[in-house]
Parts: C-alpha cells; sequence; structure tokens
C-alpha cells in the first residue's frame, strides 16, 4: 500500500486507470504542428489525438513535462470521485482553503457552506481554486492523501512524466506532458459528472445570505455550434494559457491538449484552427472515398 493513502482509495485510483494504461499506444505521430500544410498553432506544446483510429494527428513538443496550472483540477476530481465520498456532503470553506490559494481571488468567503458536488462544479467549470483546495483538504486522510493519490492515479493512467504536489494547479511543480494529459482528458470522460460539470456555461452557489452566479472559464462551451464532452482551462505565468478538451468533430472524437499559450485568445484561437483544418482534412477522405466507390 502506498503510505497514506486509504486501500480504498488506491484501489479504486489502480483499476479505474488499468484500461487506458494497458491501452496500446497511440499510433505514429501523422503530422508535426508548424510543418507545411499544418495550421499555424500559437500554443508551445500540442498533442491531437483521433480516438476512432487511436492515431496522433498533430504534435508538438508533445512528450515535454511543464507546468498544467488548473488542468490539475481534472485529476482532483477524478480521485475524489473514486474516493466515493457523497457529494451531497456539506464542507465548509475554512481559513486553511483561504491560506492554501493566498494571492488568488475567491468569491467563496471563509464560513461559507457548500455541497461536494458544488466544490467540484465550480472548480472544474469555473476553475475556482478555493473550492479545489476545500475538496483535497476533505479527502479522507487530508491534503497530504490527496496529492498522493492523484499521484498514484496519474501512474496507474500511464502518465509517466506526471507530478502533483498539491490540488489546484496554483503550483508551477505540477507538470505533465501534454501525450499524459491526453490520457487525463479519456479517463475524465468516462465521468458523466466531470462531463456535466466541466462544459456548464454556467452554475450559481448559495454563499452566505447571497446567490453568486460563476461562469465557465471556456468560452467554447457557450458555442451551439461546438460539441464538447469534457473540458479544462488553465492558468499561471509558469504554465501559460493551456486548454484540454474532448470533442466530437464530423461524427469522430478527437482530444486536444494545448500548453503555453502566450496570449490570452490564443488557446481557444488554435483549438478552432485544429477543428477547421481536421473537419476540411476529414471531408476530403470523404469526398476521396465517394470517388473511389464510383
Amino acid at each position: 500500500m502506498v503510505h497514506g493513502l486509504a486501500p480504498r482509495a488506491l484501489g479504486l485510483a489502480l483499476m479505474a486507470g488499468a484500461l487506458l494504461a494497458a491501452a496500446p499506444a497511440p499510433a505514429r505521430v501523422r503530422h508535426a504542428a508548424g510543418e507545411p500544410g499544418m495550421p499555424a498553432l500559437k500554443s508551445n506544446a500540442v498533442y491531437v489525438l483521433d480516438e476512432s483510429n487511436a492515431a496522433v494527428v498533430l504534435s508538438r513538443q508533445s512528450d515535454v513535462a511543464m507546468p498544467i496550472a488548473s488542468i490539475t483540477k481534472l485529476m482532483t476530481a477524478l480521485v475524489v470521485l473514486d474516493a466515493g465520498q457523497p457529494l451531497d456532503e456539506t464542507v465548509e470553506i475554512t481559513a486553511d482553503d483561504r491560506a492554501g490559494t493566498r494571492g488568488t481571488f475567491s468569491r467563496l468567503e471563509v464560513g461559507a457552506r457548500l455541497t461536494r458536488a458544488d466544490l467540484m462544479h465550480l472548480a472544474l467549470m469555473a476553475s475556482e481554486n478555493r473550492a479545489a483546495f476545500a475538496l483535497g483538504r476533505s479527502y479522507p486522510g487530508g491534503l497530504a492523501a490527496c496529492v498522493e493519490a492523484m499521484n498514484a492515479k496519474a501512474r496507474a493512467l500511464g502518465m509517466k512524466s506526471t507530478r502533483f504536489v498539491e490540488p489546484t494547479g496554483l503550483s508551477s511543480d505540477n507538470v505533465a506532458s501534454s501525450e499524459d494529459l491526453a490520457r487525463l482528458v479519456q479517463a475524465a470522460a468516462q465521468s458523466p459528472t466531470i462531463q456535466e460539470y466541466s462544459t456548464d456555461p454556467s452554475y450559481a452557489v448559495p454563499v452566505r445570505r447571497r446567490t453568486v452566479e460563476f461562469r465557465n472559464t471556456d468560452a467554447l462551451v457557450r458555442n451551439p455550434t461546438w460539441n464538447i464532452i469534457v473540458q479544462k482551462t488553465g492558468y499561471i505565468a509558469e504554465a501559460g494559457r493551456c486548454l484540454v478538451m474532448k470533442a466530437v468533430f464530423e461524427g469522430r472524437s478527437v482530444v486536444i491538449v494545448l500548453l503555453d499559450s502566450a496570449g490570452k485568445y490564443t488557446r481557444v484561437a488554435d483549438a478552432r484552427r485544429i477543428r477547421k483544418w481536421l473537419e476540411s482534412r476529414l471531408a476530403g477522405q470523404q469526398a476521396t472515398s465517394v470517388t473511389r466507390r464510383a
């Protein structure tokens, strides 16, 4: 047993990751981002996986571990769900949650009482750091056990270059490669709870005597032309702007990982460029197939 980690939580983490870890490696990269004919992407690390044939269709620095900011919260949510903690249980925001996210703004005041489901919803949708810290603090065995479970889950999923030190993503010591994060996205997409919470455009919760509304940090979820299954954004200075998602284009499930985008809107623009390129490519393949059958 991993020291400090509840046996049940560890067992669930290992079992839940077994299928993904044992899955065959994705097919050889077809295209490197930045090559002639490829979309002109601004993110420094890129990984695009077509799940229909397990082919990596775009890649740039995909094996390089780098800070992942709030993409971390996907793993936090996974291990909390693995632990089987009641989502309807009330958790109070404490001074420890404020201290653990010092330097960031939060509308969750100390003393506010929310359900664990509400905290997870806000962490995934609005990237609420105090909510994510409270999830980790209230994990069985406390914060250290939560972080240990996160690293155990990463190993179970085959995320070989990943390391977590806390549950929010505020630390630049939370690192992973974009290849690793594709595995995390695939695991997160298996959870209906994470699907629902991460793609909700907005959500309101009671904080003391008032209702506070939060909005999704990913503008793409409000665009009806996008079919996003799961998503998460992230930002700290050391990580740049980050975005991961699983979406459906032309009936095909595609995982997109974009790390270290410099501009505020670059990650979303890159996602749009990738979608446009993929849809054009798929349309060309379909036209070729029809011509051959004619």
